[in-house]
């Protein structure tokens, strides 16, 4: 599903405008995304939880050479599905 297709359905089923629908969700994500950037986590019971994890320095190869290099540490994004939401996809 892309996001034309997923405001598509949202709209239908809030009975909103599209252009409205697609305001609210673009305004979802980047309240979403600035939250886990600033290290909040982001918890919608039954739905899921956004937050932001680390991902620790570790030693890599080059898959073209085999030689050895070092992937820094790093930030990421990271999601868990809610109870509510797993149930529903079993």
């Amino acid at each position: 599903m892309t996001k034309t297709d997923l405001v598509a359905k949202m709209a239908e089923k809030s009975g909103l405008s599209k252009t409205a629908t697609e305001k609210a969700l673009n305004a979802f994500q980047e309240t979403v995304v600035d939250a886990v950037k600033k290290d909040d986590k982001v918890t919608l019971v039954g739905f899921g939880s956004f937050e932001q994890a680390q991902r620790n320095a570790r030693e890599g190869r080059n898959p073209q050479t085999g030689e050895k290099i070092k992937i820094p540490a790093t930030k990421v994004p990271k999601f868990s599905a809610g109870k509510v939401f797993k149930e529903a996809v079993k």
